[in-house]
């Protein structure tokens, strides 16, 4: 299992816009194979703070997640939108339990 976290920061005033992106890139991202989630998520507590978690079956899926048509299309729309402090980290993990 692949665990993908982080977050990066949006200008508020670009959030409506924004949003509908986002929504695209994960609608898309979440029919790849070996997606087994895709979020982004705003802060409640910090405005235009997008939490980023993301779960994939294997590194090979992730890179080739990286590859596809709408994540070159996302690149360009947050470098549009004024995206910044970007920080992703990627870890390996074994399955989980519930607690």
């Amino acid at each position: 299992m692949i665990i993908v976290v982080g977050q990066f920061r949006l200008p508020v005033k670009r959030m409506d816009e924004a949003r509908g992106a986002m929504a695209r890139v994960m609608l898309a991202t979440r029919a790849e194979a070996g997606c087994v989630q895709y979020n982004y998520a705003e802060d409640l507590l910090d405005p235009g703070l997008i939490r980023v978690s993301e779960l994939w079956d294997s590194r090979a899926q992730l890179t080739a997640h990286l590859a596809t048509p709408h994540m070159a299309q996302w690149v360009q729309e947050r470098i549009a939108l004024g995206l910044s402090e970007r920080a992703i980290s990627v870890y390996k993990a074994d399955v989980g339990t519930a607690l």
